[in-house]
């Protein structure tokens, strides 16, 4: 198809395009796209998607993640501020399912660069934070949206609202993930409560987030078999208290018993 034969055509397109949701205008961007593009291409695409993502994204570490995850403005007519945070993994954690996953993030985060409302974007490797993500008990492939407050005129703090969206390893898309911003579908899901939250939790406010989770991970790597011995060894601990004290009773009665074969004088003779 020539060009001078598409041109005339571009306003009738873009007008239709203005009819549909930005959703499904993105997904149809990315299937015309990928459509024109040869299948030997797709790893040069994929190649470029990562690399904008990596320069639009912050990488989250257990270092990092407090003086990151902070409200860029003090004036509390611009709060909250928007976050989505990727937790995704490797063969540990996401057992080598997240690649389809990470590309359709990556993709969603060239998209989202061009809306200026889109809210801050941040990335973790379960893989290579382990601590991390046994702190905040996140696992991959999940987005957490957060919405930080920002302090009020009267020097209070509302509480920080998470909404964690679970990513299917085989179907999710770009358009999938972008519409957590654009059509709110966070709003979905149950505002995240609890002891483990990790900004209002019990456990962050007396400073025991980053013990447990360290607490955790060790857990987690123990080998299996180091239990079966300590149940083991435990059940046989408690077998031989049990033996033991019955075998005591006997041996109290027996020490108790007449030595003659003469009754007891509480109880009459045959």
């Amino acid at each position: 198809m020539r060009l001078t034969a598409v041109l005339p055509l571009l306003p009738l397109t873009i007008a239709a395009q203005q009819q549909k949701p930005l959703g499904e205008n993105i997904q149809s961007w990315l299937d015309k796209a990928k459509s024109y593009i040869p299948n030997a291409a797709s790893a040069p695409i994929a190649s470029t998607a990562a690399k904008a993502a990596s320069s639009n994204v912050v990488h989250l570490t257990n270092n990092n993640w407090k003086e990151t995850l902070t409200p860029s403005t003090s004036d509390p007519f611009e709060g909250p501020e928007s976050w989505m945070v990727f937790f995704s993994g490797g063969n540990k954690t996401c057992y080598g399912r997240c690649t389809g996953v990470e590309q359709a993030w990556n993709e969603s985060v060239a998209l989202l660069a061009v809306d200026p409302s889109a809210p801050k974007l941040a990335y973790v490797n379960c893989d290579k934070e382990p601590i991390f993500c046994a702190t905040w008990a996140a696992g991959p492939p999940t987005i957490w949206h957060i919405e930080l407050p920002v302090t009020q005129a009267d020097q209070s703090t509302p509480a920080t609202t998470i909404r964690i969206v679970g990513l299917n390893t085989t179907t999710a898309t770009a358009a999938d993930i972008v519409e957590i911003h654009t059509k709110k579908t966070y709003e979905q899901r149950p505002v995240y409560e609890g002891a483990l939250h990790p900004f209002d939790g019990w456990v962050a406010q007396y400073g025991l987030l980053t013990p447990l989770g360290y607490t955790l991970y060790g857990f987690a790597n123990i080998p299996s078999w180091a239990f079966m011995i300590v149940v083991s060894m435990g059940s046989r601990y408690i077998m031989n208290r049990r033996v033991g004290g019955a075998q005591g009773e006997v041996n109290q009665a027996q020490r108790s018993a007449p030595l003659g074969g003469a009754p007891p004088a509480n109880e009459p003779a045959t």
